[in-house]
């Protein structure tokens, strides 16, 4: 699994133009799940997500996570990461899960992340969403289960 990981100061995300998920202070995931992974990854992933110290402590250095800060969690799917982008002008998507796997997998991570923290959002899978972010740093990073 793939988690772009985004520390934020507010995120949201629309479908229909309604805002059906936002946070404050928080991260933004953007997540994907590739063919091969297993339950195992979810469970990695969303220990990675929840234990990633991506805050600043009272030094100013990243040591802190969103648990640790007690942030807001916005999970979005996106297919889009699992694309072989090696050849040509156009991506590939071979190495991505079947849509009912992939589903699957991104609710359970959102199960496991809303047992730890107090606000989870999501984005809606499958739909056409839009994301707007301000990215606090700006601080990403690429996360793999």
């Amino acid at each position: 699994m793939i988690g772009l990981l985004q520390r934020v100061n507010r995120a949201s995300v629309s479908v229909d133009k309604r805002i059906i998920g936002e946070i404050d202070r928080g991260l933004l995931v953007l997540v994907a799940v590739h063919r091969d992974d297993a339950e195992h990854d979810v469970a990695r992933l969303a220990e990675r997500i929840l234990g990633y110290r991506v805050f600043p402590d009272v030094e100013g250095r990243m040591n802190l996570s969103v648990q640790d800060v007690s942030g807001g969690l916005l999970l979005v799917p996106q297919f889009t990461l699992t694309a072989d982008t090696r050849k040509g002008t156009r991506a590939s998507f071979t190495k991505g899960a079947a849509p009912e796997v992939a589903s699957a997998y991104f609710d359970k991570l959102v199960t496991i992340c809303g047992e730890a923290l107090e606000t989870v959002e999501t984005g809606q899978f499958g739909a056409d969403m839009q994301v707007s972010l301000t990215n606090d740093g700006p601080v990403t990073f690429w996360l793999e289960s």
